[in-house]
């Protein structure tokens, strides 16, 4: 009996019996191609199913895969609900996302900027421009408010708290944390797992299954660094038509190490010159969505981003007034 009989004719795969008021099939959830009657059924019938159910499982995973995300991981400015940019490949650039311990919310500078400006012209007390809680006086203010976050399961703190482990070679712990975060849905957190089952490094070494399933969680919610290290891997095993589809995913999110590796792409004749060229304007289209007149002010005057006293904030307005 051939699954499309099966799944028209709604009838349990393994031992054919008609579905009705009091036998309810359930959908084989790995492929959905067939139903069963009940889990012995479905044991059964596996020695049977399986190379079809794998064979469609993979397909409907690449479906997934290499669909195109509505946003980076990052997403949206909660302020001014403009596309938060990437952060700078390099550490010599200004990151424009503010990560705020206190509601655990990722801020544009152009937000933080404006903020700080109505602070120091109004000699206002300090405080997050989202949820208005004033900002640590030192660090160990910022260490309570951290262990708050933690111990109130954050995902996006738990997150932090992996990277900065992972940081410190405290590899075990960002791996715990880590964990914790992916659990809870963050990208980041999935990225560092990713990192840490293909290096060995705070768990066994799996030969790249796990490592490979956690890039690809971060990949399909919009991180683009993990969009790219896919890309990188299937380059390097040769597959690179899916390499190139995966770089082509993460310029259109403005990555530019996505168009670096369509560039070398394009020169190998790996991607068509009209692919390319498209990729190159959504690429821009991408980045232009991500700026605002109030991110290039801040840009332009990055120190009152750093201010912590009034004195300091009133001394700075009458430069820039």
């Amino acid at each position: 009996m051939s699954a499309a009989a099966d799944e028209g004719d709604e009838m349990c795969a393994s031992c054919g019996i008609p579905a009705g008021d009091d036998i309810k099939l359930k959908n084989c959830t790995a492929c959905y191609l067939v139903k069963y009657c009940s889990i012995k059924c479905q044991k059964e019938h596996r020695s049977q199913h399986k190379k079809e159910c794998k064979k469609r499982a993979a397909e409907l995973r690449d479906e997934l895969l290499f669909k195109q995300p509505e946003s980076s991981h990052l997403g949206d400015c909660p302020i001014c609900f403009i596309p938060l940019p990437l952060p700078p490949r390099h550490k010599n650039k200004m990151n424009e996302v503010s990560y705020h311990l206190c509601c655990s919310k990722s801020i544009c500078l152009g937000c933080v900027y404006e903020s700080r400006l109505k602070i120091a012209e109004q000699s206002l007390e300090q405080k997050c421009p989202f949820c208005r809680t004033p900002y640590p006086n030192d660090d160990a203010d910022a260490g309570r408010l951290m262990k708050m976050r933690l111990a109130a399961n954050d995902p996006v703190a738990l997150g932090a708290a992996a990277g900065r482990c992972l940081a410190e070679g405290k590899f075990s712990d960002a791996f715990k944390y880590a964990k914790q975060a992916a659990a809870l849905g963050d990208l980041h957190a999935h990225l560092h797992l990713g990192y840490l089952y293909m290096e060995g490094k705070g768990v066994e070494a799996d030969g790249g299954k796990k490592g490979n399933y956690h890039l690809e969680e971060s990949a399909i919610g919009g991180h683009p660094t993990a969009r790219c290290n896919l890309g990188k891997g299937e380059g390097q095993w040769g597959n690179h038509e899916r390499a190139m589809k995966h770089f082509i995913i993460a310029a259109n999110q403005g990555s530019d190490v996505a168009v670096e590796q369509l560039r070398e792409g394009f020169k190998e004749g790996h991607v068509s010159k009209d692919d390319f060229a498209e990729a190159l304007r959504a690429y821009q289209r991408a980045v232009d969505a991500t700026k605002s007149p109030q991110r290039e002010a801040a840009k332009r005057n990055p120190d009152l981003l750093l201010l912590r006293e009034m004195k300091e904030s009133a001394k700075f307005l009458s430069k820039v007034t």
